[in-house]
């Protein structure tokens, strides 16, 4: 346990006349530094060092030897202390397990692991796959209790199954299928009198895009009135258009605009770029064409015909 609460160095330098020492630090507590001082008169503190200097040959050998008796004590007294406050007020929980520590097994949660580590002492033990409290932490792992076990359960399997089919079943995920169908059509809403020139990096209300065709095609108006809502044209006939995302290269070559888009324009539906609309559209084009060589890559190295 000393390695956990004690960290002992040579100081490379020791004392400022190069005097070798060993340097102690342990979280701070007056009563154990005054035994410290006790057991360690010549020790001075070092603020460069950011701990206790001992001097002398023997200081790192004393010095452990001292951590080891030090802490043993404390910490067999703490966890006693924990048993009889467990004992006196138990936690009863299918996540909890109770033998020579505490033992938390719960469903993968971010907000477990959150409130896991705000308690002192607890670690996560690979081999159990399970983190272990021990018992002289037990008053604060009963003070997180009540949020670790509401997260873990709402992280159970079958609780997760059943929020995923409720968002299915609302009115938002189905707006949102919708919308997503609408996006996968790749076509967009123009005036038939203003319509925009092709293969030209172009913003619109959904993003950067380059006109393929103008297909003439009469737009619904209920269909641009529930999926391009700022498209406002009100006196033009709106026909579609066909669409295409522009690659890395056509957005780094696209000559940004000199102002923002009038309200005319936007009203139009599909404007020139400005600067700080492009920088975004080029991270996500080259986020993307990364992400689809990699899949190649693995592709092709899983059946064997990469390099």
């Amino acid at each position: 346990m000393a390695d956990e609460t004690v960290e002992f160095n040579v100081a490379p330098r020791g004392a400022e006349d190069g005097a070798p020492g060993a340097v102690a630090s342990f979280p701070f507590d007056r009563a154990t530094v005054d035994r410290f001082r006790e057991a360690f008169p010549r020790a001075r503190w070092r603020e460069d060092l950011g701990g206790w200097f001992v001097p002398g040959k023997t200081a790192e050998r004393r010095l452990r030897i001292w951590s080891a008796q030090e802490w043993r004590g404390a910490l067999a007294h703490a966890d006693q202390r924990g048993r009889d406050a467990y004992e006196f007020e138990p936690i009863t929980s299918p996540f909890l397990e109770v033998g020579d520590d505490f033992v938390v097994r719960t469903p993968y949660s971010r907000t477990v692991v959150a409130a896991l580590r705000e308690v002192p002492w607890a670690h996560w033990d690979p081999v159990l796959k399970a983190w272990r409290v021990p018992f002289r932490s037990y008053e604060d792992l009963r003070r997180h209790w009540s949020l670790i076990e509401d997260a873990a359960r709402l992280a159970e399997p079958e609780a997760r199954r059943q929020r995923k089919k409720e968002r299915a079943a609302s009115p938002d995920a189905e707006e949102k299928r919708s919308s997503t169908a609408e996006r996968r059509r790749q076509r967009y809403p123009v005036p038939a009198d203003t319509a925009p020139p092709l293969d030209k990096v172009l913003m619109t209300h959904i993003g950067g895009v380059m006109f393929t065709m103008v297909t003439g095609e009469l737009v619904e108006p209920d269909v641009s009135t529930r999926f391009y809502p700022g498209v406002l044209v009100e006196a033009a006939t709106l026909v579609w258009a066909a669409w295409r995302r522009p690659s890395h290269s056509e957005l780094i070559q696209a000559w940004p605009a000199r102002s923002p888009p009038s309200a005319t324009d936007l009203a139009r539906g599909w404007w020139q770029p400005t600067i700080e609309e492009l920088r975004p559209e080029r991270r996500k084009a080259a986020s993307e064409e990364r992400g689809r060589a990699t899949r190649k890559f693995n592709a092709s190295a899983s059946d064997g015909t990469g390099c």
